[in-house]
């Protein structure tokens, strides 16, 4: 079965998932050969029991722009993730998440899968594009980040803190990592 790379970011009032709750994510799922086959985007509802992070709601206070799109309509997140879940078991491959930071968003999302829609298509897996370029480019960990990264590896999008243009944003730089890996050996 043919992977497809589920690239995803979210947006959170703080930085676990449980007792901080995820405002916002977004999926656009890419076959290997670069074809976008789509994109799943939802603003959720806090959790009930959850609190927020002072630093966290300081960064937001001061993008309050962001902060109004990823408030606007919040959902159920239990609707939300079962409608997400449904959208990446009819993918015509098997999921691999792919994130930057993947250990920071692929927490969220899986723990907000699991919670509520008890598993994960994705299972325990993550691919992180940090670790990946370091090792595509050789370099440290700490080194490496976008600012250390070759220009041409980003394309038309951009990052805005908007889930869904930061999941695009994050998948045309996969697309490029992958192809500057194999034109490298790697």
């Amino acid at each position: 079965m043919a992977e497809i790379y589920v690239s995803t970011d979210i947006e959170a009032d703080g930085p676990i998932p449980g007792q901080y709750s995820m405002l916002s994510f977004a999926s656009a799922a890419f076959e290997a050969d670069g074809t976008m086959l789509g994109t799943y985007t939802a603003n959720l509802a806090t959790l009930p029991d959850a609190i927020t992070d002072p630093d966290t709601m300081a960064w937001w206070d001061q993008n309050p722009e962001v902060w109004r799109a990823c408030r606007s309509d919040p959902r159920d997140p239990s609707t939300a993730m079962n409608e997400y879940r449904t959208w990446l078991e009819a993918l015509p491959g098997k999921p691999v998440f792919v994130g930057y930071p993947a250990g920071y968003d692929f927490m969220f999302v899986y723990w907000y899968l699991i919670r509520f829609t008890g598993g994960s298509p994705y299972s325990h897996s993550a691919l992180d594009l940090k670790t990946f370029a370091m090792a595509v480019l050789g370099t440290d960990f700490r080194g490496t980040t976008k600012r250390t990264m070759p220009r041409d590896w980003f394309g038309p999008a951009r990052h805005t803190h908007v889930a869904l243009d930061d999941a695009i944003e994050q998948g045309e730089l996969w697309l490029a990592m992958r192809k500057a890996a194999r034109a490298r050996g790697r």
